[in-house]
């Protein structure tokens, strides 16, 4: 369309597939690649073979290639699902179109969870983990070595109760929920307890506390904990996340799409992220100076952990969240000075902002926690995130996470080797 030209009016109106190329700038086979690939929507004419396609949602796409065609940063080639569940946009997030920040900050992490499930608020739900359940993956968790991450147990948890569920095969939104209900907090049941004496009743932070911590907690660091695990949800598409959509495409239970994403949250550019921030503020607290540790972070050519968003040009929306709520926590004020000094040292030649990392390895560093409890929570908390999608991906046509290989080997045939 050239730029004279006045748009059309696109409310409310369906497009043929001829239609929908052109506003595409596409052959009309490339716009049933489109919703092969999950793209785009399609919606057959009552009585006929035809397709048709919501207009303002193929404009959407239409935007969306001009962008990554004048070579936006980090768009060119990426893939497109379409969800109803988080929207990022610049400096905030959205869950089904609620501010994400205001939700944690008014609900606990079950509500926010059964809001992203059902988009219905029940006020109070708690989570509860049946015997037989937990009694299967404890056993089997404590069956591992002791060295082992607590991704891993998480992991194993999964397969373990999958194996004591006969109905994780039913697939259905009711099945999928129930299993979801369950399977949270038996995951946190599985984990070994580090404070003795701890009973697992009332909400799932108070649960999560006594499996990372020995020190009692106190009303601001449980509700830090609670809208910690409220804010990490979900975060759109990490790559956790299109790990689990990817089961869940080839019609995977419940818990195996769970298992595939703590799979990929194990790595150190996602999950255990908080790890490293963890450690680092941990090197400053000894030295007493951020100026020295981040010299050595940089000298040894390593990035400086819990900085900078590839989504959010300015601070993680999260991490906002979780400084404003740590302030409020005496003991906290050492690690959160540590973190200042952290992101105004780097400051002075690279201009990123904490992320909520930094944020999570506050509270970790400054509650008697072990550097790899970031991730437990980070892992706890998307698991209600990865359930959503599960439940999202499983309404959309079946396999159609399977993106086509771009083969760039030795051109055949070649001799028998």
């Amino acid at each position: 369309m050239r730029d004279h030209e006045p748009a059309p009016d696109l409310q409310g109106r369906r497009l043929t597939t001829k239609e929908a190329a052109e506003l595409l700038g596409v052959k009309p086979e490339t716009v049933y690649a489109y919703v092969s690939r999950g793209q785009l929507g399609s919606r057959r004419v009552p009585g006929g073979r035809a397709s048709t396609f919501d207009a303002k949602e193929v404009e959407a796409l239409a935007r969306r290639n001009r962008r990554e065609g004048a070579g936006s940063p980090g768009s060119g080639g990426e893939l497109s699902v379409r969800t109803r569940i988080t929207l990022i946009d610049t400096d905030r997030y959205y869950f089904r179109g609620v501010d994400a920040t205001e939700l944690a900050a008014h609900h606990s992490y079950e509500e926010i969870a059964e809001w992203l499930w059902t988009e219905r608020m029940r006020p109070g739900t708690t989570f509860t983990a049946p015997d037989t359940s937990v009694t299967v993956a404890r056993r089997a968790v404590d069956a591992l070595p002791e060295h082992t991450s607590p991704t891993d147990r998480l992991r194993v948890a999964a397969i373990a109760a999958a194996t004591a569920d006969p109905l994780r095969f039913d697939l259905s939104e009711d099945a999928v929920l129930g299993t979801a209900r369950i399977l949270i907090p038996t995951l946190v049941a599985a984990l070994p307890p580090v404070r003795i004496g701890h009973r697992d009743e009332g909400p799932l932070a108070e649960h999560l506390w006594a499996r990372l911590t020995a020190r009692r907690p106190d009303e601001a660091s449980l509700r830090t904990l609670d809208t910690a695990l409220g804010l990490l949800v979900d975060h759109d598409l990490a790559a956790s996340t299109l790990a689990v959509r990817v089961a869940a495409s080839a019609r995977a239970h419940a818990y195996a799409a769970v298992s595939a994403g703590l799979g990929v949250l194990e790595g150190p550019l996602h999950g255990a992220a908080s790890g490293l921030a963890h450690r680092l503020l941990l090197d400053v607290l000894d030295q007493g100076d951020a100026g020295p540790v981040i010299a050595e972070e940089l000298r040894a050519g390593r990035r400086i952990p819990g900085l900078g968003h590839r989504l959010y040009p300015g601070e993680d929306p999260r991490a906002r969240a979780l400084f404003a709520l740590l302030e409020e926590i005496p003991h906290a004020e050492p690690a959160l000075a540590a973190a200042r000094d952290v992101v105004a040292t780097t400051a002075r030649h690279a201009p990123l902002h904490a992320n909520v990392d930094l944020a999570l390895a506050v509270l970790t560093a400054s509650s008697g926690m072990p550097a790899t409890a970031g991730e437990t929570i980070f892992a706890v908390a998307r698991t209600a995130g990865w359930i959503a999608h599960t439940l999202e991906e499983y309404g959309e046509r079946p396999l159609r996470m399977r993106p086509s290989g771009l083969y760039v080997g030795t051109k055949p045939p070649q001799p028998l080797p």
